[in-house]
């Protein structure tokens, strides 16, 4: 690999200043994923691949074609989440907030400590509040109007997670939310680099979902895309000659980024790794005469952050898990990369499908990845169909030397998402422009 030696410089912010930065650090993880609890435990059920796919027990699934999903763990709002904020929010705020909560924690910060309008929030949602939604349309539909609570003004919104994030540690820079389906959490982290190129310090950023209750699976159901097969081990199979579809899932990663400087000032070490580049871009509409545009997404990453293909070491695969979305996928990796010109992986097939979680949980199983050196395995597919050009990597773990991950992500709707990860102690543009 090349270390590229461009000076990266920042947007113009609102003040119009225009100054060279250093690419942002990851310095703390918040992991709640159907995997585990925690970053460890996820990694750990990651890296044995543990499938977490099992018999939906949130609600009673027998009268629905897909019976199962990806579930968090032994999740119990009322030991995690303050118990004022239970009745207010849905289960997808109540795991947003205790990822936020072991992230701060991880990355060693007190906000306290920290100007307050130099730390920022921006998340991923997807659905939103869906199961609260339900529980209040119900209360609509079988009493009155007067049955549905006040909170359901807010508890359903996009931005909800944000905002209680924010109230509750003292984040009071720019907050937003992004909802881009599973291309999400990129786009989250995409905006965390912006904010910070812009005078913000910390940013809280990633995403968490909770859509699995009989309304947001009812929902999840018309795209046609989730498998109807019975047998879970069988039912999410990417890039395989029997792949279906895929399953569902609830949770995700929160991630603290930070402006470098200010978080070697406050000793917080070299963190997990660098945001170093990120694109997005939106798929032509059904019946276009023109193509997918994930290879332009990748290759638009790859320039911002000043790299060739050559410097990636590892994919994060979207991998829906539907023959046509799994061979463009393909295609689009070949075409950037060279026939098998770069290992790849999906851990999602542990997990399912976390929408406006699920990007942002493959940017933390790679910074994972980036740390210990080694390429995760996918689970569940046998081998790549013929004229998959892509080497998938299977059966177990690959250790490699990384420096650089890339990891990809598209959204219901023709959302595509590309973001470059680095090594903590790799050379990146802006870095001796202090």
């Amino acid at each position: 690999m090349t270390p590229p030696t461009a000076t990266s410089q920042a947007p113009v912010s609102a003040t119009g200043v225009t100054t060279p930065v250093r690419a942002p650090v990851v310095t703390g993880l918040g992991i709640l994923a159907p995997t585990g609890i925690g970053t460890e435990e996820h990694w750990s059920a990651v890296l044995a691949g543990r499938s977490a796919i099992d018999r939906i027990t949130l609600f009673d699934p027998a009268p629905y074609p897909v019976k199962h999903a990806g579930q968090v763990p032994g999740f119990v709002a009322k030991e995690r989440v303050p118990s004022r904020l239970i009745s207010q929010t849905d289960r997808w705020t109540h795991l947003g907030l205790a990822a936020a909560e072991a992230a701060i924690a991880d990355a060693g910060v007190v906000p306290a400590e920290l100007p307050e309008y130099e730390m920022a929030v921006v998340t991923s949602s997807s659905s939103g509040g869906t199961e609260f939604g339900q529980h209040e349309m119900e209360n609509l539909y079988q009493h009155a109007p007067d049955w549905v609570g006040a909170y359901q003004s807010i508890a359903w919104f996009y931005a909800a997670t944000t905002g209680q994030i924010s109230i509750r540690h003292g984040l009071r820079g720019p907050c937003g939310v992004l909802c881009c389906e599973q291309a999400g959490g990129l786009d989250a982290i995409g905006q965390a680099r912006r904010l910070i190129r812009t005078g913000a310090k910390l940013v809280m950023t990633g995403g968490t979902d909770a859509s699995l209750c009989p309304y947001g699976l009812t929902a999840q159901l018309t795209t046609g895309r989730l498998s109807t097969v019975q047998d879970p081990a069988r039912a999410y199979l990417p890039f395989d000659a029997e792949a279906s579809g895929y399953l569902p899932g609830e949770g995700g990663a929160l991630l603290v980024v930070e402006d470098a400087d200010a978080a070697e000032a406050r000793g917080a070490g070299p963190g997990y790794g660098r945001v170093l580049g990120y694109a997005a871009a939106f798929d032509p509409p059904p019946g276009s005469d023109r193509g997918p545009v994930l290879a332009r997404t990748v290759r638009s990453a790859l320039a911002d952050a000043g790299l060739d293909a050559a410097a990636v070491d590892v994919v994060f695969a979207d991998a829906l898990g539907v023959p046509d979305a799994d061979r463009a996928e393909a295609a689009a990796l070949a075409e950037v990369f060279g026939p098998r010109g770069v290992p790849v992986t999906a851990p999602k097939t542990l997990t399912g499908r976390l929408y406006g979680g699920g990007a942002a949980l493959d940017a933390a199983t790679a910074l994972l990845a980036l740390r210990d050196q080694v390429v995760p395995h996918t689970v569940g597919p046998a081998a790549p169909v013929s004229g998959y050009e892509i080497d998938l990597v299977l059966g177990e773990p690959r250790r490699a030397g990384l420096r650089t991950a890339l990891v990809v992500a598209r959204g219901h709707g023709g959302f595509n998402a590309a973001l470059v990860l680095g090594h903590p102690q790799q050379d990146v543009p802006g870095d001796n422009e202090k």
